[in-house]
């Protein structure tokens, strides 16, 4: 199958486009800078931007499109930018005449009153939802794996604190799936045809507070830590304790650190009927994250 990914450069598009590689597809990449990327071999880049639609006409010759995009900062337009960028790829997707979009999401309950971030993912997966192809959504909680900035988040604090004086979210309910668990769903849903126009929610097979991850996170580089959640830790005040406790720069922590207050658990895992994943344990998945990772100085001082 002939498939395009955008966001390829990022954490999961990065090992999503190998995967399709390996899965004997033809793929192309749009990417905003060819000469920054380098691409597995056999992969077709093309550059372009996706606020200017017709700067990528020529990546949507495929049958299938994955939609991996989404801005990660802390500035006052990112829903406006997100919001914009797909109403873009949407229209010239169904120009092109492309059959298939697969987008990654996020969980969460819309009652929950979602965090700005949250509520523009799902913004973004309404709008994908007015092209004329069949829409497949995934929607997950953080994911476990090297490069990934909550996971990253996670990591330093475990590492880098023993005693920590933390805010509420630390008790919010979360299912984390391992990168590897998303990457095997995000591949599999083009080879079963009933997933075309459905939306699924994919998660590891353990439901954990942050707390609980930060403790295990901690065992694992050699030491458990002490947590003490205070109620007087703002999101705000959140950020600016995570950008100075961790290498996380207070733009990316922000939005994280709002989105933490949600809930995020897998209701409906319809999906593992259709697409059968072998789950990945969250110790298997940091076991993977860590080596993937190697020696950190900062570990190596804790």
């Amino acid at each position: 199958m002939r498939i395009l990914v955008t966001g390829a450069t990022g954490f999961v598009g990065g090992r999503l486009v190998p995967a399709l590689v390996d899965a004997s597809h033809e793929v192309t990449v749009l990417v905003r800078d060819a000469e920054r990327y380098d691409p597995p071999a056999g992969v077709r880049v093309v550059e372009g931007d996706l606020l200017e639609p017709s700067s990528y006409a020529a990546a949507l010759d495929v049958d299938a499109a994955y939609y991996l995009v989404h801005s990660m900062t802390a500035r006052d337009d990112f829903a406006d930018h997100d919001r914009r960028a797909a109403d873009g790829f949407a229209r010239a997707a169904s120009e092109a005449g492309v059959e298939r979009v697969v987008y990654l999401g996020g969980l969460g309950e819309d009652r929950d009153h979602l965090s700005e971030h949250l509520r523009s993912r799902r913004e973004v997966e309404r709008v994908l939802a007015t092209g004329r192809y069949a829409l497949t959504t995934l929607r997950a909680a953080i994911v476990v794996g090297a490069g990934s900035a909550g996971f990253e988040m996670i990591r330093q604090l475990a590492t880098r604190l023993p005693v920590m004086v933390t805010p509420r979210w630390v008790r919010t309910a979360c299912q984390p799936i391992a990168v590897d668990d998303v990457i095997a769903y995000l591949v599999g849903v083009l080879d079963v045809p009933e997933t075309a126009g459905e939306t699924y929610e994919i998660g590891g097979p353990e439901v954990l507070t942050y707390a609980e991850m930060l403790r295990r996170t901690g065992q694992h580089l050699g030491h458990e830590p002490i947590i003490l959640a205070v109620p007087v830790l703002t999101p705000r005040l959140s950020a600016y304790w995570v950008g100075l406790m961790t290498d996380v720069p207070w733009r990316v922590a922000r939005p994280l650190i709002a989105g933490l207050k949600n809930p995020v658990v897998v209701h409906d895992d319809r999906i593992r009927d259709l697409v059968p994943v072998d789950p990945t344990t969250f110790d298997e998945a940091l076991r993977r994250a860590l080596a993937r990772e190697g020696p950190r100085a900062d570990a190596a001082t804790a």
